[in-house]
């Protein structure tokens, strides 16, 4: 759907248009603070039906039979959807292996699509007259169940006894990845210091401002149409086509404003069922999730346990880093492959060490799938890398900035997967300034100090400051065909009057939108009031990829700057209108070796360094956090109010993810699904200053040097916050979340709290 610009100030002559780099006001944000803007729960039709979903009652069994009869008897209900009813009955984003709809019958049964692995699994669908009819009738089917043995600690599911999920993965195990580089003997042999640490991470929900709500129906040329929230319409489009059986042409994919997504909308939630019952009914259907359902049913990030070992020289030089890392998939497989890749990759920091030995697995369990969440496995990996760093740096007696600006990465030195960064590594100079900008360290004849730190005047309560850096890539990773594609149109007679850009990304509230429309006016030579944008419609737009990897920045810019030239090149040949379509490509990446994990993994990354004051609370555990200097290089930023809005968001949501939020399941059932009981951070619990230092060091190949940076400023923030507490306490904190009880419990068990004296 076209979004345009508000009008601007019209520069007459080209030359003094320049857009890049200026904090233009977002395209969307009138429309959003009036509530004009609609989001998929504000689309209605007339004549809609109302949809609700049944949810699957167990943990792990089998379906022997749906009895849909009492729901079906209930005025009002229209239709009840079964297994049977889905063509193809399965789905997923990286493999199929999740029914649409669990059960028996079906023209085309996948195998095992009888049997529930979660409590997230769908089992009937009811659509009613009316939301409320629909809801009475879906307590009203009756399943009968076959119970089955469940397993939900992932460990504890790689055992041979274990029971086994999906026959095509045994012991449970969708990926391990190795990592085996250098002669681990004789690091350990060069190691005057070895420390090692254990550090689990939990789940986190993605909580994003608008539940999953969509609407269902044929348009005017009969095509299954979807409009709701994702991250990647043409994907959606693909899924759904696959499920239905349908050709793609037959499916379209239509997103209005999205509220928020964070790796939450990148795999199905009703997207399918959706279209199902569109496309079998041929009238409008609608969904909204409560906030219940939404917390039960959507993916989140994936807990990881890493057990940690490193080694150093006395003069501070890192020489052997192992590690064994388990991350907790859940029933399906997601994007747990792709996640555990990024988190195997990131275990060892953005640091050049000779010797490494890792063994990373993705691991089936009856817990809610984990999946797709800002930072995709990078802050589980920074949480360990970063903490063995500032151990190492408490054992050798040198400052931990010193000690990573001995050993982090520079041009040319090998990543563990034996093959160096891409040109354009800036993370000794990002390490560097975020020390000097928060003013906590000082540059002397001997290295980077940190200064003394101003406790507080209460005696219950004491300060301490952290340091963490790191890296992330920006675009898909080892070997996926990444590209991205935009078709610029210029309209006019003598002048270029108006500019069309299609270009598919998905706003999702980050300001992807506003930036596209930046690039293109740069790139035409054009003010901004002149662009419009058509977007988030599958029959209007080519394949863009997804709105995550930190990418769309990056690829969209480079396309849209790619189409801009041929449509400039057109204008010239006096084409009217002249149209350019361009489809990006970056450097080509690899996969892992199965053996010793050697690849060319990313195109580009992005760095980041953050420093950390926090306050603890000696008699109740509880952590404020005061001061945050958080440096990231961005290459160039495209718009910088929309930078710092990504940093500051990114701080606050990593602080929930850090110090608040604990999702608490047993035997599989997530027993607090409300934000009355997982709790994010609110007004309250933000930092009082979040500084962001926006470096701007140019990617040789990003569109205007720019870098994708939305998930850099969350990588580093657990680890920060541990160094800032173990400074204030001289306690290692390494599980997450840190909420106060277990703060306070860790106080209490080392002598330091105050109930303890």
């Amino acid at each position: 759907m076209p979004e345009q610009m508000p009008n601007t100030p019209d520069p007459t002559e080209r030359a003094k248009t320049v857009v890049v780099g200026q904090s233009v006001h977002r395209l969307d944000a009138l429309g959003k603070v009036t509530g004009a803007t609609p989001y998929p729960a504000d689309v209605d039709m007339a004549g809609q039906l109302w949809m609700k979903i049944r949810y699957s009652d167990r943990t792990h069994a089998r379906i022997l039979s749906v009895d849909t009869r009492s729901a079906a008897a209930l005025e009002g209900v229209v239709a009840i959807f079964t297994a049977a009813d889905v063509p193809r009955n399965e789905y997923g984003l990286i493999i199929y292996d999740q029914p649409v709809i669990c059960g028996v019958g079906g023209e085309n049964p996948i195998a095992g699509a009888d049997v529930v692995r979660c409590r997230a699994d769908c089992v009937a669908v009811i659509v009613a007259e009316t939301e409320a009819i629909a809801t009475q009738a879906r307590d009203l089917i009756k399943v009968t169940y076959e119970d089955l043995p469940i397993v939900t600690d992932a460990e504890a599911a790689m055992a041979a006894d274990a029971p086994q999920l999906h026959a095509k993965y045994p012991n449970n195990i969708l990926c391990h990845y190795k990592i085996r580089k250098g002669d681990m003997a004789q690091g350990w042999a060069q190691a005057a210091v070895i420390v090692e640490g254990t550090y689990t991470t939990g789940w986190q929900e993605h909580a994003y401002l608008q539940p999953e709500a969509g609407l269902g129906y044929l348009d005017e040329q009969g095509r299954v149409t979807v409009v709701v929230a994702g991250q990647w319409a043409h994907e959606d489009q693909q899924q759904i086509a696959h499920a239905l059986d349908l050709p793609l042409e037959q499916v379209r994919v239509i997103y209005p404003a999205i509220g928020g997504a964070f790796g939450g909308r990148e795999d199905m939630s009703v997207q399918i069922v959706l279209a199902l019952a569109a496309w079998k009914l041929k009238r409008p259907v609608k969904i909204i999730w409560s906030r219940e359902e939404s917390i039960l049913a959507h993916h989140k990030r994936h807990p990881v346990k890493i057990h940690a070992k490193w080694g150093a020289t006395r003069e501070g030089k890192i020489v052997a880093a192992e590690a064994t890392v388990i991350g907790d998939g859940g029933a399906y497989a997601y994007t747990t492959s792709k996640v555990m890749g990024n988190a195997n990759l990131l275990a060892t920091g953005a640091y050049c060490i000779p010797n490494i030995h890792l063994d990373t697995y993705g691991v089936f369990t009856n817990n809610i799938p984990s999946g797709a969440f800002r930072g995709f496995g990078g802050p589980q990996g920074a949480f360990a890398a970063e903490g063995q760093m500032n151990k190492l740096a408490e054992a050798l007696g040198i400052d931990p900035v010193e000690l990573r600006l001995r050993n982090v990465l520079r041009e040319g030195d090998l990543l563990s997967v034996g093959t160096p960064l891409p040109t354009g590594v800036t993370i000794d100079r990002v390490v560097a300034e975020c020390a000097r900008r928060s003013g906590y360290w000082e540059a002397t004849p001997h290295g980077w100090q940190r200064k003394p730190l101003a406790q507080p005047a209460e005696p219950h309560k004491r300060r301490g400051v952290g340091f963490a850096c790191g890296f992330k890539n920006v675009g898909f990773s080892f070997g996926f065909p990444e590209r991205a594609w935009a078709t610029i149109e210029l309209h006019g007679d003598t002048e270029i009057e108006r500019v069309i850009v299609r270009q598919a990304s998905a706003e999702v509230g980050q300001g992807a939108h506003t930036a596209i429309v930046q690039m293109a006016a740069e790139a035409v030579g054009v003010p901004l009031h002149k662009v419009m944008l058509i977007s988030h419609d599958t029959a209007q737009t080519d394949d863009s990829g997804s709105a995550s990897a930190s990418r769309l920045t990056f690829m969209a810019g480079n396309a849209v700057r790619g189409a801009a030239e041929l449509a400039l090149q057109a204008w010239k040949n006096e084409e009217r209108p002249a149209i350019g379509t361009f489809k990006y490509r970056p450097p080509a990446t690899t996969p892992y070796d199965p053996e010793t994990g050697r690849a060319e993994p990313n195109f580009a990354y992005g760095y980041v360094a953050q420093a950390f004051e926090v306050e603890l609370d000696l008699e109740t555990g509880q952590v404020a956090v005061l001061r945050v200097v958080s440096a990231s290089d961005v290459g160039r930023a495209i718009n910088p109010e929309l930078v710092r809005g990504q940093i500051e968001g990114a701080v606050v949501q990593a602080v929930g993810y850090v110090l608040y939020e604990h999702l608490i399941s047993e035997g599989g059932v997530i027993k607090n699904p409300y934000l009355s009981n997982y709790l994010i951070p609110t007004v309250g619990d933000i930092p009082l200053q979040v500084e962001s230092v926006i470096l701007e060091y140019a990617d040789p190949i990003g569109p205007w040097g720019a870098r994708g940076m939305a998930e850099m400023p969350y990588l580093t923030v657990a680890p920060a916050v541990a160094a800032a507490l173990h400074q204030a306490s001289g306690i290692w904190f390494d599980d997450l979340p840190m909420t106060p009880d277990r703060v306070y419990m860790g106080l209490l068990a080392a002598g330091v709290a105050d109930g303890a004296r």
